[in-house]
């Protein structure tokens, strides 16, 4: 579940609420010390006022390293496919957007992908952050 830290509203509605861009945080939920900002559209009107309104595709996606990381031997033996670490529903039934982990181990890097899904059709709108695994250094 992701923790809201704000949002900003982009569009006025004079029934419902407004449309917006919403700014959440989570952690991933397998790697403790990254936390990834997703910044996405929230229909408004009545339709969004009542949770029936679709969401757009748009979204971005930015992670960081907030302390020590370790990763276990299951992260590195990852799969190509990646892990699905975060998912949103952005339709009453359809919709969904997600954030799927891949690990380079190449360049000793989390990678995490965003995009929307639909049960019939996707879009091919995303957005991608990568996390080097650096020695970590608190702030002095």
């Amino acid at each position: 579940m992701a923790e809201q830290i704000g949002s900003v509203d982009t569009v006025f509605k004079m029934f419902g609420p407004d449309h917006k861009i919403i700014v959440e945080a989570f952690d991933d939920p397998d790697i403790k010390n990254v936390t990834c900002y997703i910044s996405r559209a929230k229909t408004g009107g009545i339709k969004g006022g009542l949770g029936l309104a679709e969401d757009t595709a748009d979204a971005a996606i930015s992670c960081q390293q907030v302390g020590p990381i370790e990763l276990n031997e299951k992260i590195k033996q990852g799969k190509s496919e990646g892990s699905v670490v975060f998912r949103q529903r952005t339709s009453f039934i359809f919709k969904k957007l997600q954030v799927v982990r891949f690990y380079d181990s190449k360049r000793n890097s989390l990678i995490y992908l965003t995009y929307s899904d639909k049960v019939i059709e996707g879009s091919p709108k995303n957005a991608l952050s990568a996390v080097p695994i650096m020695p970590w250094r608190a702030a002095e």
